[in-house]
């Protein structure tokens, strides 16, 4: 990533008070970018958005992305050059219980944004980001590319393959690679694993569902404790979103096509993150399987990124346990009621060393 290149760009994030988008947005705020975020709310309390103060440094909005009336307001009106598009119902158990919410969200979401950025020549790049979970399910071990079906069992993943559909459609009909002096835009999406970092406060996911019971002294259910799944630490796929940006900046007819961001070769067990950190954690962890009735999900995750190793020379900086071991601290300043901006920050100057 180059770090010159953000300044002064214009950047809009929808899904900016989520997880992901505020680690983004507070990236993109220390690389001197003109920040824009468009969020339906702040999806959790606590939240990163809120104890960071991310939002200070940046524009934030508050919009429905189904509300196609004011997301078409919005970027005629702040005239982004680059959109990252995150928003979405990522939490894949609430899918079964909300799955019109799902599809309208992940799905019409897209297409209103993209139909948005189709009336306007101010955006030069699109990165739609959506989930490892949009391939049709494959046990096999050699991991999924980009080329691989797309399918998804479950509302979440079969959306978020949906996404990746209509990406392909406006790619292909309104921002075509090989008619890029035409229109001047290039659209990419990118696959990222199961991300993981400090400040993720949501609902049945693996970290933040044992953070919670530790801090309440809990004992803390898990869920298939053999699934493995693609861990990686968040500020490894967002280096990757915006290595790829900058590609589509410079060179968008090569790059414009989905793209795999994931750990090398380093899938864990669920029980060995819980193993991990009741290694490091200081305070006795109480913990046990979740024997109830729990939806289906895929046994095993795996990407294969050879491609964005190759072309973007794109490579994750830490591995699973070191993405670990700055998930905890960061946990463990926040219960010491440490300034949570300044840890965050903190984090992102040191992986920027790397």
């Amino acid at each position: 990533m180059n770090k010159e290149f953000w300044n002064k760009k214009k950047v809009l994030v929808t899904g900016h008070t989520g997880f992901k988008g505020s680690w983004l947005s507070l990236l993109l705020q220390r690389l001197n970018a003109d920040v824009v975020g468009f969020s339906k709310s702040i999806p959790t309390n606590p939240s990163l958005f809120e104890l960071a103060h991310i939002e200070n440094g940046m524009t934030s909005i508050i919009g429905d992305i189904c509300d196609y009336d004011k997301l078409e307001f919005t970027i005629k009106e702040h005239k982004p050059e680059i959109v990252i598009h995150m928003a979405a119902q990522a939490i894949l158990r609430e899918s079964y219980s909300n799955p019109i919410e799902t599809y309208s969200t992940n799905v019409m979401g897209t297409v209103n944004l993209l139909e948005s950025i189709r009336k306007t020549s101010d955006v030069k790049v699109i990165l739609n980001v959506t989930t490892d979970k949009c391939y049709e399910p494959n046990e096999s071990l050699k991991g999924h590319i980009e080329t691989d079906r797309l399918g998804g069992y479950d509302p979440y993943s079969n959306s978020k393959a949906c996404s990746e559909l209509v990406t392909a459609s406006f790619r292909d009909s309104f921002f075509n690679p090989k008619e890029h002096q035409k229109h001047g835009t290039s659209l990419a999406s990118c696959r990222a694993g199961n991300v993981i970092g400090g400040g993720d406060w949501g609902k049945d996911r693996l970290i933040p569902d044992i953070i919670r019971g530790i801090l309440n002294n809990e004992i803390i259910k898990i869920r298939n404790p053999n699934s493995t799944r693609p861990w990686q630490y968040v500020l490894d796929p967002l280096n990757g979103y915006l290595t790829l940006a900058e590609k589509l900046w410079s060179s968008g007819s090569e790059f414009s096509e989905g793209w795999n961001f994931g750990p090398q070769d380093d899938e864990k067990p669920v029980k060995w993150i819980v193993e991990k950190i009741t290694e490091q954690w200081s305070k006795d962890i109480r913990w046990d399987v979740d024997n109830g009735t729990n939806p289906h999900e895929e046994n095993h995750l795996r990407l294969n990124c050879s491609k964005a190793n190759s072309r973007l020379e794109w490579m994750p900086k830490l591995n699973v346990e070191q993405g670990l071991e700055w998930t905890i601290q960061w946990y463990k300043q926040y219960e010491q009621n440490k300034d949570m901006k300044e840890i965050t920050e903190q984090q992102i100057e040191e992986f920027q060393k790397l």
